[in-house]
C-alpha cells in the first residue's frame, strides 16, 4: 500500500436533539493507505454516511481532525472544501444522480467543465476513456431514460472517475441494483482501482459489496468496533 490518504484523530460529529446531544461520530481514529478498497460497515445510523461525508468534504467534524489528500478538513473555507470535492475526489450515490435533460456523455463530462485548463479535446478523449472503462461508449448519445439501473450506475461511476481522482467515496453503490448489476459494478471498480490505482471507501451493508472489500472498518453508535483485512 501506499502513502496515508485520509487520517482521522478523535473525530466527533454531533448534533443537538432537544436537551440531549447525537454523537454521530464519537472518537474516530483511523488512518486509510493510498490504494485500499475499503467500507464502513454497519447498520442504518451507525455513523458510516457520516465520516464519509466529513472525508469528502460535505461535511465537518464538531471536533477532532481529519486530514484528506494533505488537507485538513476542519480548517477549509466553503470554496477549499468545493475545490476538494470538484477537483480530488469523484463520488458514487445510491441513487444515480443523473441529469434527465442530458446525454450520458454530456452527464459524464460535467465535473471537467469545472476544470477550465482542459480543452473541449481534452475533455472528450477523458469522457470517452472514462466510458470505455465502465462499458458504455456505445451509449454516449443516450438519455439516462433509455438506459437501465445498472447502466445508470455504470454511468455514475464513469462520471466519478473521469478526471481521474485519487480517491474515491461511494454511499451504498449497490443499494437499487439486484444481483448480477451488482457484481458487474464490483467488478468495475475492482478494475479501477487495480489499474488506476485509485483509492475507494465505500459507505455500506450490503453483503453484495461487502465481499469484494479487502478491509472492513464496522462501525456501531457512531464508534469503530472492528477493523479487519482480508
Amino acid at each position: 500500500m501506499g502513502e496515508t490518504i485520509i487520517k482521522t484523530k478523535n473525530l466527533m460529529r454531533s448534533y443537538p436533539m432537544g436537551t440531549t446531544t447525537l454523537h454521530a461520530l464519537n472518537k474516530v481514529t483511523l488512518s486509510f493507505a493510498a490504494g485500499e478498497f475499503t467500507g464502513l460497515i454497519g447498520p442504518s445510523g451507525s455513523g458510516k454516511t457520516t465520516l464519509l461525508n466529513i472525508i469528502g468534504s460535505l461535511d465537518a467534524p464538531t471536533s477532532g481532525t481529519a486530514e484528506v489528500l494533505g488537507k485538513k478538513i476542519e480548517k477549509l473555507s466553503q470554496k477549499q472544501a468545493a475545490d476538494l470535492r470538484n477537483f480530488e475526489i469523484g463520488f458514487i450515490f445510491q441513487t444515480f444522480n443523473l441529469l434527465p435533460v442530458y446525454t450520458i456523455y454530456e452527464n459524464i463530462e460535467f465535473p471537467l467543465l469545472l476544470q477550465t485548463k482542459l480543452k473541449p479535446a481534452q475533455r472528450k478523449e477523458m469522457v470517452m476513456q472514462a466510458l470505455k472503462w465502465v462499458g458504455l461508449a456505445d451509449r454516449a448519445k443516450s438519455m439516462p431514460r433509455q438506459l437501465s439501473g445498472g447502466q445508470c450506475q455504470r454511468v455514475a461511476i464513469a462520471r466519478a472517475i473521469v478526471k481521474q481522482p485519487r480517491l474515491v467515496l461511494a454511499d451504498e453503490p449497490t443499494a437499487n441494483l439486484d444481483k448480477q448489476n451488482s457484481a458487474n459494478i464490483m467488478e468495475i471498480m475492482l478494475k479501477l482501482n487495480k489499474e488506476l490505482k485509485t483509492t475507494f471507501v465505500f459507505s455500506t451493508h450490503d453483503e453484495k459489496v461487502i465481499k469484494h472489500l479487502r478491509r472492513k472498518i464496522m462501525l456501531e453508535d457512531g464508534r469503530v468496533v472492528a477493523d479487519k483485512r482480508s
